[in-house]
């Protein structure tokens, strides 16, 4: 196969640029397209026929189990699945021997999903790929729903002065947790919105959630943390999406399982 043709699928933009970064390093890889959610990869595979689909497992609305289903199983071209970690679909994966990723992964274990699936392509599996999601579906009924997450508990702020230490070009500078607008997962570092400057910090956007003060600032969602008192308004999408509006202007997407808990934390500050 002189080149191998992928759909990239995940509702997060920083995940789907982490899928793009990783596949660059493969010069006989084309990314056809991107999707943002189930619903426009069903659209995509059956228009663009991609060899490969890089397909999240959790997404809003249609999953990943959902656009299989949606498709069908004799449609699908090869699939890896990539999920934040869950041991019921990891041990689902495990035992129908089909390719999956943990967020997050090493660009060892990346390679090593694509070259297998590489493999199997080039030996004509398409078969024995479909038995797989035949077998993978009937034991998945139903999309697997992430819990919801425990209620936080009034953590410490950064520093007595409430500042974070992030470092500019040869120079490292206090930034006021007071002035962050949002916090934005970026791989294994964070990026700090402060007004119309960024700033990166080297940390893992869960240790710096466990160091923020739990009454201030509140996770929206699993690539993003807002300052409570940066909101401006929430605005009902859809039916099923709920956006952050802040004072700048920026919107950002609430996640299914948090909008009751941010609902009830803008309820009590009011």
């Amino acid at each position: 196969m002189a080149e191998l043709r992928v759909l990239l699928v995940d509702d997060e933009p920083l995940a789907r640029r982490g899928l793009r970064h990783a596949l660059a390093r493969h010069a006989e890889v084309t990314v056809c397209g991107e999707c943002r959610d189930g619903r426009e990869a069903v659209t995509a595979i059956r228009e663009l026929r991609p060899h490969l689909v890089l397909l999240d497992v959790q997404m809003p609305e249609l999953d990943g189990f959902g656009v299989i289903r949606e498709v069908g199983v004799g449609q699908m071209p090869a699939v890896i699945f990539i999920t934040a970690y869950d041991a019921f679909a990891v041990r689902a994966f495990d035992v129908h021997a089909v390719d999956y990723l943990v967020k997050p992964f090493a660009d060892e274990r990346f390679d090593e999903a694509l070259q297998r699936a590489r493999q199997r392509l080039r030996q004509g599996e398409a078969v024995e790929l479909g038995r797989r999601l035949a077998g993978l579906l009937a034991d998945t009924p139903a999309p697997p729903v992430p819990a919801p997450p425990p209620e936080p508990r009034p953590e410490r702020p950064a520093d007595s002065a409430g500042r974070l230490l992030v470092k500019v070009g040869t120079r490292s500078v206090l930034v006021s947790i007071a002035d962050i607008d949002w916090i934005e997962a970026d791989d294994y570092c964070v990026t700090l919105h402060v007004g119309p400057q960024e700033h990166v910090l080297r940390e893992s956007l869960a240790a710096l959630e466990a160091r923020l003060d739990a009454e201030r600032f509140v996770r929206i969602h699993r690539s993003a943390i807002v300052n409570v008192e940066r909101i401006r308004e929430l605005h009902h999408a859809s039916p099923t999406e709920l956006l952050v509006v802040l004072e700048t202007g920026q919107r950002l997407r609430v996640s299914r399982n948090r909008r009751e808990h941010l609902e009830r934390r803008l309820g009590r500050a009011r």
